[in-house]
């Protein structure tokens, strides 16, 4: 589904989203840490540090240091690759999911708020 939205437009759903985030109590996360949570949620797994670094054109003590947060936050969990143990596996959580299904709400209530 395409959306039409003048620079403007977008800006302001941005700031009206990270508003409502703020004014929630649920975990701040940096923009990196966020791209890393939706790509481990809306991208087919297997999902691995290495692999996440790839995508999202970083260092792997980058996403290690954005998983060390998720994690202590639960919303993302990480596993040994038992085939090959150099691996890490980032496995989604319950706590994740309900996290990312709240912000998708988030998203679109300040859109549909939106002046046309």
């Amino acid at each position: 589904m395409a959306v039409e939205l003048r620079p403007s437009q977008a800006l302001r759903l941005l700031h009206e989203l990270s508003l409502a985030q703020v004014r929630d109590d649920a975990p701040d996360l940096s923009p990196r840490q966020l791209a890393i949570l939706l790509s481990v949620y809306l991208e087919t797994p297997p999902h691995t540090v290495r692999g996440l670094a790839a995508r999202l054109g970083v260092t792997k003590p980058v996403v290690t240091r954005a998983l060390d947060t998720m994690g202590a936050l639960h919303l993302v969990s990480r596993r040994r690759d038992e085939a090959d143990r150099r691996n890490v596996i980032i496995q989604r959580t319950v706590e994740g999911a309900l996290y990312l299904e709240k912000l998708g709400d988030q998203v679109v209530a300040v859109a549909r708020a939106l002046p046309r």
